[in-house]
């Protein structure tokens, strides 16, 4: 059975706005309004809403006596975006996550399976993918329990 999901890469560019088009497909799993936030590896993460009220969920419950929770609650609350798609499926990138990401003019936008999407600088997307090997990225896995 067919089911939609946000997979696939994508090229598009942000405009001077700081608009930038999302896939239809995307679109189709997101609705009209989601979430983009800071990722981990200078990209933006794309979350519907039901997945970022569960990630939210899981931060919340960290120990806010922990110096470490609270720097990661304020990284993702701070660094984070509700955002709406116009008419014409685009979304403003607020300019602190455009900055924090290194979004220029060309960008990416890619799936990433677990339910979540990835927007990166295209130039920034070329250069981690083509250091990933698809050979050692499955030892890796291996040697951490997946089995494919």
């Amino acid at each position: 059975m067919y089911e939609e999901g946000l997979v696939g890469e994508y090229y598009h560019t942000i405009d001077s706005k700081n608009r930038l088009s999302i896939p239809s497909r995307f679109r189709s799993v997101l609705g009209d309004h989601f979430v983009i936030s800071k990722g981990v590896e200078n990209c933006l993460i794309i979350y519907t809403l039901e997945e970022w009220d569960a990630f939210q969920g899981r931060l919340a419950e960290l120990n806010n006596f922990d110096e470490d929770a609270r720097a990661i609650k304020r990284f993702f609350g701070s660094g984070s975006a509700y955002v709406d798609v116009d008419p014409h499926g685009r979304i403003l990138i607020p300019a602190p996550l455009k900055e924090y990401a290194g979004l220029t003019r060309d960008v990416t936008i890619v799936g990433d399976t677990g339910g979540r999407g990835e927007i990166w600088d295209s130039d920034a997307w070329t250069a981690t993918t083509s250091q990933e090997s698809p050979a050692t990225l499955t030892k890796n896995l291996m040697a951490k329990g997946f089995k494919g």
